[in-house]
C-alpha cells in the first residue's frame, strides 16, 4: 500500500507544478486560469516578490517555471525522488512564505501551499522504492 501512496503523491505534486506551467503558458482556458499567459505570471511574481529589484522578477519566473518543470520529470521518471520531493518541498514552501508575506496567509492556506509543501517533504522520507529509477 506504501507504493500506492508514494506513486499518487510524486504524480500529484508533479501534476500540480505542469498545471500550473501549463497555466502560464495559456494552455488552460480563460475561464479556470488563474495567470493565463506569461506576462501576467511575471506580474503575479513580482507581487509576490516586492522584495526583489524589478529587473530581476522576470528571471525569477523563469528560474521557478524550469525549477517546476525539471522537478515533476524527475518525479514522475522516479529519478532521485527523495532530492526532487525536497526541493519540490523548498519551492512551495518559498512560494507560501512568499504569499503570506505579501499578499496575507488566508491566501496561502486556501491555496493548501503549505499543505503541498509538507506533502513533498513527507514523501522525500518515504524509503520504499517502486517505481523509481533510483533503485536501478
Amino acid at each position: 500500500m506504501n507504493h500506492v501512496i508514494k506513486l499518487f503523491l510524486r504524480l500529484a505534486i508533479s501534476i500540480g507544478f505542469l498545471s500550473a506551467v501549463a497555466d502560464r503558458f495559456g494552455l488552460w482556458s480563460p475561464e479556470v486560469s488563474a495567470w493565463g499567459n506569461w506576462d501576467n505570471f511575471v506580474a503575479s511574481t513580482g507581487q509576490l516578490n516586492p522584495w526583489w529589484p524589478e529587473a530581476l522578477i522576470p528571471g525569477l519566473a523563469v528560474v521557478a517555471t524550469l525549477a517546476e518543470i525539471v522537478f515533476s520529470i524527475c518525479l514522475i521518471l522516479g529519478f532521485k525522488t527523495a532530492l526532487f520531493a525536497k526541493l519540490s518541498g523548498i519551492l512551495l514552501l518559498l512560494f507560501g512564505l512568499s504569499m503570506t508575506f505579501s499578499i496575507g496567509l488566508k491566501s496561502a492556506l486556501d491555496s493548501s501551499v503549505f499543505s503541498i509543501a509538507a506533502a513533498a517533504f513527507a514523501f522525500s522520507l518515504m524509503k520504499e522504492k517502486y517505481w523509481e529509477l533510483d533503485s536501478l
